[in-house]
């Protein structure tokens, strides 16, 4: 088994070597590749506006290969049209981050992998050309036909992983869903050969990776890059998420101000704008990145959040990437595992799993920093900031959510704009 790993996976990395080195030949001409994607970038700009989803033109000069449907954190329903050259423009990705990883990590691609898969949905390996596939699947330890058994995916999933004792990398989306798939289990014992989990870290992702690290002491965690059904906005490489700019066309927002991927700048925060060969021309992604440095010319961005995330059922208009840094102000010398706000009836409630005590009035002195919540509660139309302790939060979240969204879709916010979740986590506990 392992002489067949090493060999497929061998194969995959040799038929990325050549894309791989481009994108490290190219890091000190990121504005020549970017400008060479739309030509004149200033008559490109007159010809399209930039657009949210709902107002995307979808200009396709080729073939639909497959519709994949997603849904965001608003639930609302997205089928993304895949065409050969956006599938080429995920390769161009996809292979500097996998031989960038095989030279930090080589011991990763010894054994099987675990690529993540949706109940109902393609599988991540779907997205690579047909002979990478071929070899993806010669090394997966679960069966992509696993994602069609909707009622028994867990159990199904995890009875593939625990027999398979030579794995060694592991790609999933939100790190909560591999937590709730290991359970219990001592993983060092069931999968001793581990080395790298590639999941979400930052954002409201962060404190969910931490305790994963502690779940796997023998694996590294390696931030997954910003990536979407839609496109690709960064890669792990080289220690940083940077942009993938052999992919797709970038631009970033500061209100009016729209600049490109070269003339960022550091410490700052950006609205992401992506064209890419799947129709999509100028299109509002909605995710927020702050700058933290560059490699050559290509920048490294972190997801901050998302631009319209907002609450607002009394006026209150809470943002969710506001309310996301003041829990981070307010907890951060409070242990937890989850910790969430959402709206129940009159009043906003954290949810939090911790022992420790909460300083609750610290955080709602916080949150009416902002002045719609403030005025809301001198109104009185929102009564004081409830907390509810709970259980399992991450997983019951994911759970619930999973019912009407693939896995893969679910990122877990700092602020929920649904009500209902007292009674959801209490059904979950």
């Amino acid at each position: 088994m392992r002489l067949r790993c090493a060999a497929a996976n061998g194969l995959w990395l040799a038929s990325a070597a050549r894309e791989a080195l481009a994108f490290r030949a190219g890091l000190d001409r990121v504005a020549d590749v970017q400008r060479a994607m739309v030509g004149d970038v200033d008559a490109f700009r007159a010809r399209h506006p930039i657009r949210k989803w709902e107002e995307q033109p979808l200009v396709l000069d080729e073939p639909v290969e497959r519709w994949e449907e997603t849904s965001g954190s608003s639930g609302a329903k997205k089928r993304v049209p895949y065409t050969r050259t956006l599938r080429r423009q995920f390769e161009k990705a996809i292979a500097p981050w996998i031989v960038n990883l095989f030279s930090r990590e080589p011991r990763a691609f010894a054994g099987e992998a675990y690529w993540s898969i949706s109940p109902g949905a393609e599988s991540d390996e779907a997205v690579l050309g047909p002979i990478q596939r071929r070899l993806v699947r010669a090394v997966q330890a679960v069966p992509s036909s696993v994602r069609l058994t909707n009622e028994n995916f867990r159990q199904e999933t995890l009875r593939h992983l625990t027999r398979c004792r030579t794995l060694s990398l592991i790609s999933v989306w939100h790190p909560s869903f591999l937590d709730l798939l290991a359970g219990d289990l001592d993983t060092e014992a069931t999968w001793p050969q581990l080395r790298v989990i590639s999941c979400w870290a930052d954002a409201n992702a962060a404190n969910a990776a931490k305790a994963l690290a502690k779940k796997f002491p023998h694996a590294t965690i390696q931030p997954k890059g910003l990536l979407s059904t839609e496109g690709f906005v960064t890669i792990p490489y080289d220690g940083a998420n940077l942009l993938a700019y052999r992919s797709h066309f970038y631009e970033f927002r500061d209100g009016d101000d729209v600049r490109l991927a070269h003339e960022l700048e550091v410490a700052k925060r950006y609205d992401v704008i992506l064209t890419t060969g799947g129709g999509l021309v100028r299109y509002d992604t909605e995710d927020v990145v702050e700058v933290t440095g560059y490699r050559g010319q290509a920048p490294a961005l972190r997801f901050i959040g998302r631009a319209q995330h907002v609450s607002d059922h009394f006026g209150e208009k809470l943002h969710e990437i506001f309310v996301r840094e003041r829990l981070q102000l307010v907890l951060r010398d409070t242990p937890h595992d989850f910790a969430m706000l959402a709206c129940d009836g009159n009043a906003y409630v954290l949810y939090i799993e911790s022992e420790a005590p909460v300083p609750i009035d610290i955080l709602e002195a916080s949150l009416r920093e902002s002045h719609h919540y403030d005025l809301a509660r001198r109104l009185g139309q929102l009564a004081p900031l409830r907390m509810q302790r709970v259980q399992s939060g991450a997983e019951t979240y994911l759970r619930v959510k999973s019912a009407t969204q693939t896995l893969g879709d679910i990122k877990i916010p700092a602020l929920d704009r649904e009500q209902g979740w007292s009674e959801r986590f209490r059904l979950h506990a």
